[in-house]
């Protein structure tokens, strides 16, 4: 089968022919049809998380993906062969992912898929939908909270943005003059240019009062700490890469953590529901072929990706 791997940490994704995989027990066979990109994605490959799984080269990149039930594993009851299927499928281990034209995945990673997308609008949903509803839980933005999104044109800050305003918060999204109207669509009560000054200024001069809530998705340690001075006493700070100082939140009477998603079928299936209502709207800005994906990794790496990348077989 064809796949994109790399044979050793630091080394280029390429495109390969690689053995089809087995299912074990409690393990799901998915004929893919389409992989969601992920910031993660390279950074594995990379080895920014070797120290915390075992990994198996070839390793096969990508987590998120959709596809159909091809064989169920001893011990498998929630699905059939046939099965439209979306989830992670990220076994490391056995040096599985995604990007190939089969994948492994654990019976507990995956869900139905929704009814009424496409199977490359599926695979943009599993990370960046279950890392923007559990931001949006753990911040309780809800209503009557002033929330503020940096780094809010991709994947999870679309979905922050619809969530949270749909639970009645007032979201305000960093973002582009020229992404400003779709923000908007996605439910945005405001946008700020970044590149026209500095955010933090023209935050405060537009809302003197403040922000309930901070959902950091790109900031630098140092920026983020600058960007607290938006954040209301009281208020709630987080950022998705690392860079909150916990012991300095405390200080500054804030409540803050750096966030570490916690996907679940559960999860999916609710994501699922909402996308079958048309509650939920993914914004897919491009679609790849398998053998584009190591070219999609570097656009990715770069910081220029709007809304998700998917792969398509």
């Amino acid at each position: 089968m064809r796949a994109v791997a790399v044979t050793a940490f630091g080394e280029k994704p390429q495109l390969m022919d690689l053995p089809q995989p087995e299912p074990g027990p409690g393990e799901v066979l998915v004929r893919m049809a389409s992989a969601g990109l992920n910031p993660v994605d390279w950074k594995i490959a990379d080895g920014l998380f070797k120290d915390v799984a075992e990994y198996s080269f070839p390793l096969i990149l990508g987590v998120d993906g959709s596809g159909e039930v091809a064989e169920v594993g001893e011990g498998v009851r929630s699905f059939t062969p046939g099965d439209a299927v979306y989830g992670r499928f990220s076994l490391p281990g056995k040096g599985g992912g995604s990007y190939a034209e089969y994948a492994l995945a654990l019976e507990t990673e995956v869900a139905h898929a929704p009814r009424s997308i496409t199977y490359a609008t599926s695979a943009a949903v599993p990370t960046a939908g279950t890392t923007a509803y559990n931001l949006v839980e753990e911040t309780r933005s809800g209503g009557g909270k002033r929330l503020l999104v940096v780094g809010g044109t991709g994947g999870v800050g679309t979905f922050v943005t619809q969530l949270a305003a749909a639970r009645g918060a007032e979201v305000i999204v960093s973002a582009r003059t020229v992404n400003a109207d779709l923000m908007r669509n996605m439910g945005a009560a405001a946008t700020i240019d970044h590149t026209e000054g500095s955010l933090v200024e023209q935050l405060l001069q537009a809302h003197p009062d403040g922000v309930d809530v901070l959902i950091d998705l790109v900031s630098d340690p140092a920026e983020f700490t600058d960007l607290l001075r938006v954040v209301r006493e009281g208020g709630t700070a987080v950022s998705t890469i690392g860079s909150a100082d916990v012991d300095l939140l405390t200080d500054r009477e804030l409540r803050g953590f750096n966030f570490v998603n916690r996907p679940s079928p559960e999860l999916l299936e609710i994501l699922a529901d909402q996308l079958d209502a048309g509650r939920l709207t993914v914004l897919v800005s491009d679609e790849v072929p398998l053998e584009e994906a190591p070219e999609a990794l570097e656009t990715s790496r770069s910081g220029r990706a709007r809304g998700k990348t998917v792969v398509v077989f």
